[in-house]
């Protein structure tokens, strides 16, 4: 977390302001799965995109539900989170991936070369404004030849569609398809939510 307070990265002021709020939202999404909930609309698309066996990089994995069902379907999974607690928790619900405590501007994997990034759970909108940016280029760092990054995220989380497009431009990634749903719907300029896949 170098350079970063809990004032620039949305999760971290989260935190600060409610202790708990890790463990509130680790039993949110395991009271889910409880209830038989579908949390893996995000995994089905990027599994869709994969050939079976891919080295697949779950960026922003909190609890591993993304990540989790992509090992169980036959990916070698790799999930990197800032919370511990949610890397704790992803160890104890999904073993099988490599669950890692680390900070995105940071990314540093070795080896890199993923077949598919996938960024999940507005991410990108909890991450500090000013590492956006350098996040992107990490994860264009961490992409195979041919390799895929999918980010989504909602509007009105401050970071404007046209901005994301902007500064995947600039750190080497380009939208190869937009939608508007991890369904497959596609996306127009009222879209509400952004799921691009960039190459």
């Amino acid at each position: 977390m170098t350079g970063m307070t809990s004032h620039d990265n949305l999760w971290l002021r989260k935190i600060a302001e409610n202790p708990g709020h890790s463990q509130w939202y680790i039993d949110r999404f395991r009271g889910m799965a409880a209830r038989g909930d579908d949390l893996a609309g995000e995994a089905r698309l990027i599994d869709a995109m994969a050939p079976r066996g891919s080295r697949i990089l779950d960026a922003g994995c909190g609890t591993g539900r993304v990540g989790g069902h992509l090992s169980g379907l036959g990916h070698a999974v790799v999930g990197v989170d800032l919370d511990p607690a949610l890397i704790e928790a992803a160890r104890a619900d999904h073993p099988g991936p490599t669950w890692l405590t680390g900070d995105l501007t940071e990314l540093d994997l070795d080896p890199p070369g993923f077949d598919v990034i996938v960024c999940a759970g507005n991410v990108m909108t909890f991450v500090a404004p000013g590492t956006r940016r350098a996040i992107l280029a990490r994860f264009r760092a961490h992409l195979a030849d041919g390799g895929r990054a999918v980010i989504g995220f909602g509007a009105g989380r401050g970071y404007d569609f046209t901005e994301f497009l902007t500064d995947a431009a600039d750190a080497g990634l380009h939208p190869d398809l937009l939608l508007s749903a991890w369904d497959l719907r596609p996306f127009g300029k009222d879209a509400d939510f952004l799921v691009a896949v960039l190459t």
